[in-house]
C-alpha cells in the first residue's frame, strides 16, 4: 500500500491561489420584521430610514408602500395578495418610491393601479417611469384655460363649457348618467384624433375605482365599439381589489397623463369615482389607527383629492403648452351635495355638472340641473 504524503508547500500554494482570486462583495441592506399583518395592512419594525411612500419588499416578493412613519413602527399598505404575509417575516427597503411605467404604448390598453397590463395582450413597452406623488405644476408653469374641450353634448358645451386644463366635476346620485357623460366626452374626441394634428388630438384616460369587473368590461366594449380605445387607456381598480389599489389608482392614471402633458400633448382624464377612492382611503387610515374625523374620514381627506386634481392644468408655452383636463365623478346620496366629500371636491374643481334623479326619471337626458351646474371658466372655453 502506497504511503500517503502531504506536502505543506502544495497546501500553502492552493490557499494562496484561493485567497488571491477571492473578491469580497459587500452590500448594505436594511431589514425589518413584520409585527402585525392583516386586511391589506402590515406593521413593520426595524426600518428607521424608510422614506415616505417608499416601496418595501416582503419575503415572498410582494411589494408595499410605507404610509405611516412612526419612530419604531411603520404602517405599510400591501400592494397585492396579502394572505401570505405573516408576523415574523423579513421586510427590506428598495430605495424606490412608488412609480408607474408611462408611454404611448399604453394607448388602447387596460392596466391595474401599478401600471401592469390586465387585458391579456402581453407586456407594454414603456418609455420610462413617473412617480405617483409628483408635485402639481406651479403658478408660473401654468397658463389660463382658453381652448375648448367639446363633449359633444349641447347642454354642456353651451351652458357649462369645459376648457382644456379645467377640472369639471360630474356629481349626482347613482344611475343618473354620470359615467355616460364621461364616456360620451371620450368618444367625441375621435374626430380630433383622426385629424392627426397633435394640437387637436386628445389622449384619454379612464380610471375605474371600486366598480364591478363586468362594468369595466362593458365600458371597454363601448369604447371599442365606437373606435375610441385607440386613444384611450383604462386604469382599473375593481371592487375585488384591495383598498390600497383603489387608493393609488387615480394617482397612477394622472401620472400616465402627466407624462403626455409635459410632452406638449392634450389629455383628458376621468376619475370614476372619487367617492370610492375616499372610502378606500378611510378604510386604510382606520386600519393604520389614524384618528378619524367627520364621517370617520381622516383629517387629510381634503388633501387626498386636492393634490390629485391640482395636477390638471394648462401648461405655459415655454413648457410645451400641453394640458390635462380632469372630469372627476362623485356620487351623492339622496341628492345631498352638502355632504363631506361632495363639498370638498366642489371647492377644489372649476365647476360642476349636477345630475338630478327627478329629471332623469322624467326622461330628460342628460339630467342636468342648470340651476346648480356651473363652469367657472365660462366663455374663455368657448369658440
Amino acid at each position: 500500500m502506497a504511503e500517503l504524503t502531504i506536502s505543506s508547500d502544495e497546501i500553502r500554494g492552493a490557499l494562496e491561489r484561493y485567497v488571491s482570486s477571492y473578491k469580497p462583495e459587500l452590500s448594505r441592506e436594511e431589514v425589518g420584521t413584520v409585527t402585525e399583518a392583516g386586511d391589506g395592512i402590515a406593521h413593520v419594525e426595524g426600518l428607521p430610514s424608510t422614506m415616505a411612500s417608499e416601496l418595501l419588499e416582503f419575503e415572498n416578493g410582494t411589494l408595499g408602500v410605507a404610509l405611516n412613519l412612526d419612530i419604531r413602527d411603520i404602517g405599510v399598505v400591501i400592494l397585492g395578495d396579502y394572505s401570505g404575509i405573516e408576523e415574523g417575516q423579513r421586510v427590506k427597503r428598495t430605495g424606490r418610491v412608488l412609480s408607474v411605467p408611462v408611454g404611448d404604448a399604453f394607448l388602447g390598453r387596460v392596466v391595474n393601479a401599478v401600471g401592469e397590463p390586465v387585458d391579456g395582450l402581453g407586456e407594454i413597452a414603456h418609455e420610462g417611469y413617473r412617480e405617483l406623488e409628483l408635485q402639481a405644476p406651479s403658478v408660473v408653469s401654468r397658463k389660463s384655460v382658453h381652448e375648448p374641450l367639446h363633449t359633444g353634448i349641447k347642454a354642456i358645451d353651451s351652458m357649462t363649457p369645459i376648457g382644456r386644463g379645467q377640472r369639471q366635476l360630474i356629481i349626482g346620485d347613482r344611475q343618473t348618467g354620470k359615467t355616460t357623460i364621461a364616456l360620451d366626452t371620450i368618444i367625441n374626441q375621435r374626430q380630433n384624433w383622426e385629424t392627426g394634428d397633435p394640437k387637436k388630438q386628445v389622449r384619454c384616460i379612464y380610471v375605474a375605482v371600486g366598480q364591478k369587473a363586468s362594468t369595466i368590461a362593458a365600458v371597454k366594449a363601448t369604447l371599442e365599439e365606437h373606435g375610441a380605445m385607440e386613444y384611450t387607456t383604462i386604469v382599473a381598480a375593481p371592487a375585488s381589489d384591495p383598498a390600497g389599489f383603489k387608493y393609488i389608482a387615480p394617482y397612477a392614471g394622472s401620472a400616465i397623463g402627466q407624462h403626455w402633458m409635459y410632452n406638449g400633448k392634450h389629455v383628458l382624464i376621468v376619475f370614476d369615482d372619487l367617492t370610492k377612492q375616499a372610502e378606500a382611503y378611510r378604510a386604510i387610515s382606520l386600519l393604520l389607527r389614524r384618528p378619524p374625523g367627520r364621517e370617520a374620514y381622516p383629517g387629510d381627506v381634503f388633501y387626498l383629492h386636492s393634490r390629485l386634481l391640482e395636477r390638471c392644468a394648462k401648461l405655459s408655452d415655454e413648457l410645451g403648452g400641453g394640458s390635462l383636463t380632469g372630469l372627476p365623478i362623485v356620487e351623492t346620496k339622496a341628492g345631498d351635495v352638502s355632504a363631506y366629500i361632495p363639498t370638498n371636491v366642489i371647492s377644489i374643481t372649476d365647476g360642476q355638472i349636477f345630475l338630478q334623479t327627478d329629471l332623469f326619471n322624467q326622461g330628460v337626458r342628460p339630467a342636468i340641473n342648470v340651476g346648480i351646474s356651473v363652469s367657472r371658466v365660462g366663455g374663455a372655453a368657448q369658440q
